[in-house]
């Protein structure tokens, strides 16, 4: 059984700006997801310093390298990096498309399962004074296609990012249409061409918040799947546990966290 768990995230932007003792900043985007093979772009400007001071004297900052990574938190020295201004060796999946002025934009093609992770912006400059590294960075989720066959049963949980939802009633929405199930887990067997669409949830007080949709995709009787009105992408978390519901074809899916409109 897989396990998927809709969650929602309540915030006050549309993108997560890290500022620096010297004035530096970095606008990351909002979490990123996509299909394994499919192509993200992670939107992304940064603003370095203009001078510093040393011995009296303004010294002009010059950015020297920028650099992205995946697996440090500060993306310094010999730290793997998925790209890096003064290298030579990088995957060719992973195209900058800024530059060293203010646009640190990323481009992730054939997205893989290896990129599920934070990604990091660094900027390095003539005084390592003015370097930096945005440590809040971009949250990339890698998922699968979401097919399931004729038969099949799944099981969406919601619930918040900072809590568990108890005794609140949430709303269930299928292609924008709202659901008659009013729990946090949405429980749908037996699966017919008729329940693939986008589900999305949130609390059925405040439906201004609602979770970025899961695609689910049922095949028809002919074994073919309509993905014409599907959205791919939804933000998932790893770490849910498995649970044996005792029916067969039976998938349960958590956790997964979704940002909001």
């Amino acid at each position: 059984l897989r396990v998927w768990q809709i969650k929602f995230l309540y915030s006050l932007s549309h993108c997560v700006v890290v500022p620096g003792a010297l004035g530096q900043s970095v606008n990351y985007p909002d979490p990123v997801c996509g299909v394994i093979g499919s192509t993200v772009t992670l939107p992304c400007s940064f603003k370095p310093p203009k001078s510093v001071v040393d011995n009296g004297r303004e010294v002009l900052i010059e950015v020297v390298r920028v650099v992205w990574c995946n697996i440090h938190e500060f993306c310094q020295l010999t730290t793997p990096s998925v790209y890096d201004s003064e290298s030579q060796n990088i995957d060719p999946r992973y195209s900058y498309l800024g530059d060293k002025k203010g646009d640190c934009t990323l481009q992730i093609s054939d997205l893989q399962k290896e990129d599920d992770a934070t990604f990091r912006f660094r900027v390095e400059a003539n005084d390592p004074r003015a370097s930096f590294t945005a440590l809040a960075g971009v949250r990339v989720t890698v998922v699968d296609d979401g097919e399931f066959k004729r038969g099949e049963a799944v099981t969406l949980n919601c619930s918040a990012v900072i809590c568990t939802i108890h005794q609140l009633e949430v709303t269930w929405f299928r292609d924008g249409s709202a659901l008659s199930e009013s729990g946090p887990a949405l429980h749908l067997g037996y699966l017919t061409a008729k329940d693939s669409g986008n589900y999305t949830c949130g609390l059925k007080r405040n439906n201004r918040t609602l979770s970025v949709p899961y695609s689910l995709h049922v095949e028809d009787e002919e074994g073919l799947f309509d993905q014409s009105h599907l959205s791919p992408c939804f933000d998932k978390h790893t770490g849910g546990e498995v649970e044996n519901r005792n029916q067969p074809n039976s998938k349960v899916y958590g956790p997964l966290s979704q940002q909001t409109f």
